[in-house]
């Protein structure tokens, strides 16, 4: 394969504080508030979370390379920095969206791995949704409802209250996905896991062996790799393996590197252990991937 061509421009959106019409990186309402927008771009990402809370769905998000059908009661749970392509009849939807910036929390969150303990968070072994009864989404909506009145009618304290509500929303849907997926729960003994996850969205793209990082944190494999267990419920080597796994995907599907160049930005010896890696993780060659995505068939 001599080059991968990205067949469509991708559009990053940033947030917009004049758009949303408030003084704060965070905003709330419902798709009726604010006409048609997931299709203003065919594909586009966006510096901010995003959170969709449907009462009624319909049709499919691709998101990165994974299509997620849209049903009703689902709560989306969109991570910055994630490749979006919305295929929706917009008039039919019905939703409350949530958006927010990371560092709209860090002047009252002192916690800077607060984003890494919630187990949504550029997740890849379970999906960035779950399904919520009419009561929790009631509840959901509640809260939402309460950040809205603060943002249409702030005063002195609002920015506080605001957090301290998006911070209590944020861990009851924390707590709720942890148990629809069965993931632990435990409160950490040391921040090791979430620095490790950290480090990851950091290095990723050059260092590929989890002892580099064990060196980074000072810390032995064996100490990492415990702490990883006892926050994701996988080994260190499996979340480093699948993180990069997702970086490879992205960047085969929407860039216009060939595979030596590939090689050469993720710090592989030579292509052939690039490819290599790639077809244990995924049954497939390059070759074999991009065509089944040309082709519909998504993961």
């Amino acid at each position: 394969m001599k080059e991968i061509i990205n067949p469509e421009r991708l559009v990053s959106v940033p947030f917009s504080k004049t758009d949303c019409g408030v003084d704060f990186y965070i905003n709330t309402a419902t798709n009726k508030d604010i006409g048609p927008v997931l299709a203003e771009y065919k594909r586009f990402k966006t510096d901010f979370f995003s959170f969709y809370f449907f009462r009624k769905a319909n049709g499919f998000l691709l998101l990165n390379f994974r299509k997620i059908e849209l049903h009703d009661g689902m709560v989306l749970l969109l991570s910055p920095h994630q490749q979006q392509e919305w295929h929706v009849d917009e008039a039919a939807l019905d939703y409350t969206f949530l958006i927010f910036r990371e560092d709209f929390m860090r002047t009252f969150i002192a916690d800077k791995f607060f984003v890494y303990r919630l187990l949504y968070y550029y997740q890849t072994d379970t999906p960035p949704y779950l399904y919520a009864l009419p009561e929790e989404l009631a509840e959901y909506i509640r809260l939402l409802g309460k950040i809205k009145q603060e943002l249409l009618h702030p005063v002195a304290d609002t920015y506080n209250l605001i957090v301290s509500v998006l911070y209590y929303l944020l861990l009851i849907i924390n707590r709720a996905y942890a148990a629809a997926y069965r993931l632990p729960v435990e409160i950490a003994k040391n921040n090791y896991a979430f620095q490790y996850k950290d480090l990851l969205e950091q290095n990723i793209r050059t260092m590929q062996r989890v002892q580099e990082y064990a060196d980074k944190l000072r810390i032995s494999r064996i100490t990492l790799n415990t702490s990883v267990m006892a926050q994701f419920g996988v080994s260190a080597a499996h979340l480093l393996k699948q993180r990069l796994l997702e970086e490879l995907k992205n960047e085969l599907l929407f860039s216009n590197r060939t595979v030596s160049q590939l090689a050469d930005d993720f710090h592989f010896s030579d292509p052939s252990h690039l490819m290599r890696f790639f077809k244990q993780q995924t049954g497939k060659t390059f070759t074999q991937y991009l065509q089944d995505y040309r082709n519909g068939i998504y993961e």
